[in-house]
């Protein structure tokens, strides 16, 4: 399916990484819905900018599966068809400043609850309230987004970290289960970008430093980071799932 016939759900897309995505999606002529929890007036005046034909910004937190079956009712209600592709963006409240962050001797486990619960159950929530309409597409493509940290734990977010590791069995998993229907999962991890809601809090000399340990030079930009999901979703990746793809000027090389 030509990204231009797809309807793309996106999570948290009403802002920073996310507001990126549906802005990729929608230059390339693709229905989107926009996915967010509190950012209301930054998803509406998103989704005003392409209008009700090609844009619609919907309230649901991920973490609730009754949410989300009313958020994808809605979308297939406001756009007449199902939603063939799922970006699986939204970020429990997090901040990325090391100096902020529990360490390994005072971290608690409820902190580690909700990172799971944004990463993993959320991702679990929108691809089975996806999948009846992504089967009667005969078409899917799911998208997960990860780190680079688990790979590279340069700074100790123990509790992201460790979420987003399991998001990457996830999407094996399911790619494994998936597949026969014609449906694709895969991920796309990124390290710090500049600049999102979430990194705002980074010193300028962490950026600084990255940039000078990439073969490429400089820290990645969220539009550089949504030109890799648009791969996944496009048909030049229509032989490819289960796997996860790095996109941090090759800091890591995995």
């Amino acid at each position: 399916m030509e990204l231009a016939e797809q309807i793309v759900l996106v999570t948290g897309g009403g802002r920073g990484l996310g507001s990126s995505i549906v802005q990729a999606f929608a230059a390339r002529g693709a229905r989107v819905v926009i996915n967010y929890r509190r950012s209301a007036e930054a998803a509406g005046e998103l989704a005003a900018g392409y209008g009700p034909e090609h844009a619609v910004a919907l309230q649901a937190d991920v973490t609730d599966a009754g949410q989300v079956s009313v958020m994808l009712e809605q979308a297939r209600s406001h756009f007449g068809s199902a939603v063939t592709t799922v970006v699986n963006n939204a970020l429990a409240d997090f901040s990325f400043n090391g100096d902020a962050r529990s360490g390994a001797g005072d971290i608690s486990w409820a902190e580690f609850e909700a990172q799971f619960a944004g990463s993993v159950r959320g991702a679990l929530n929108t691809t089975q309230q996806a999948l009846e309409g992504m089967r009667g597409h005969g078409f899917g493509r799911i998208i997960n987004v990860g780190t680079n940290l688990f790979q590279n734990p340069v700074v100790p977010y123990h509790d992201y970290t460790a979420a987003k590791a399991a998001l990457v069995s996830l999407t094996r998993t399911m790619a494994k289960d998936l597949g026969q229907h014609n449906i694709a999962v895969n991920m796309v991890s990124g390290g710090l970008l500049r600049t999102t809601d979430a990194s705002a809090a980074t010193p300028e000399e962490v950026f600084d430093y990255i940039a000078a340990s990439t073969p490429l030079g400089k820290v990645t930009t969220p539009a550089e980071f949504a030109d890799a999901i648009l791969f996944f979703a496009s048909p030049w990746a229509r032989s490819v799932t289960g796997q996860n793809l790095v996109v941090d000027g090759g800091l890591v090389m995995d």
